[in-house]
């Protein structure tokens, strides 16, 4: 039995042929320029698209609360404020301005907090929200355009309409909603 070719590494040592033919590799992926490196890695990653959503409670609204719930074409259920991030934009600043283009409420993104846990992956649609709380006055004007969002409207927490499926689980790991009973341990079904 014959043993796999040898060959000398840089420093005196010995790798085996498996080896030897990895570091050529390397040696010629990092003589490629800096932008064909980089699509080489991007096409063997996995991509995500990152979202940003909010939790908007009504300030003031008796116990338990108030969520403010949007009703979106062509879903059945109800579900989340937010929307795609642009590129290069901060998460906050991609939930305020999804706040505003869908709903008319003007928050500063100041005053929008990260929510624990601050981002929720939803590993079959392959996307990630990240997930900010922030509180407005009962008084807030909703504005919906009638083509991205057909309704928006404040639901007492203990009594929430039918929910899209990624709504209830995100709402369900902030304990929120019909499915927050179900344990912690479990993850969710996106």
């Amino acid at each position: 039995m014959t043993s796999p070719p040898v060959a000398r590494a840089r420093l005196g040592r010995t790798l085996p042929g498996r080896a030897w033919l990895r570091g050529r590799a390397f040696e010629t992926f990092y003589r490629l320029p800096a932008h064909w490196r980089r699509r080489i890695i991007r096409l063997g990653t996995a991509k995500y698209i990152v979202g940003a959503v909010v939790l908007l409670r009504q300030s003031g609204a008796p116990e338990p609360g108030r969520l403010l719930l949007l009703h979106q074409p062509p879903r059945r259920g109800w579900s989340l404020p937010g929307g795609l991030l642009k590129r290069g934009e901060a998460p906050v600043v991609g939930a305020a301005r999804e706040l505003y283009e869908e709903t008319g409420v003007r928050v500063d993104p100041a005053e929008l907090t990260a929510a624990t846990p601050n981002a929720q992956v939803h590993n079959r649609g392959r996307w990630i929200d990240m997930v900010f709380e922030a509180r407005v006055p009962a008084e807030a004007q909703l504005h919906v355009d009638g083509a991205e969002v057909h309704e928006a409207a404040w639901h007492p927490l203990d009594a929430l309409p039918q929910l899209t499926t990624p709504t209830a689980n995100l709402l369900a790991q902030y304990g929120i909603g019909p499915l927050a009973k179900r344990s912690l341990a479990e993850p969710p079904a996106s």
